[in-house]
């Protein structure tokens, strides 16, 4: 189980794009609750598998966003178990070219866990 609330509740969204937007959107006004619970480490070992993808996906996101707005990334969000195997990709939609120069244009917190997003999707940061 997901221990902070903030990130259980996205979790617990019905549509994964609708959560991933809502995260972008309290990142994007620098929502102080949520992104302090940031600050307060996920037990990684209390999450089921769902949860896990689930973190590693916008763990990436976190990562990338908390940079950009000049903050420190908590260190529990670049656990090493926040990696995927197999290259993921967010946009379904999208052909072997893309995926290959989302590989090479995403910035390393994508990189490191093998998570991969259109920037273009995820620019109202």
């Amino acid at each position: 189980m997901i221990g902070n609330k903030c990130l259980k509740d996205l979790f617990e969204y019905q549509d994964e794009d609708t959560s991933i937007n809502q995260l972008l959107e309290l990142l994007k006004s620098k929502d102080m609750k949520f992104i302090n619970s940031l600050y307060n480490p996920v037990d990684l070992d209390d999450c089921d598998d769902e949860e896990i993808k689930y973190i590693t996906k916008v763990s990436a996101l976190i990562d990338y966003c908390l940079q950009l707005l000049d903050m420190e990334v908590p260190q529990w969000l670049r656990d090493e178990r926040l990696m995927f195997e197999k290259p993921y990709y967010h946009s379904k939609r999208i052909n072997d070219f893309e995926k290959v120069k989302l590989q090479y244009t995403n910035p390393s917190p994508f990189k490191a866990r093998n998570v991969y997003f259109d920037l273009n999707g995820i620019e109202r940061i």
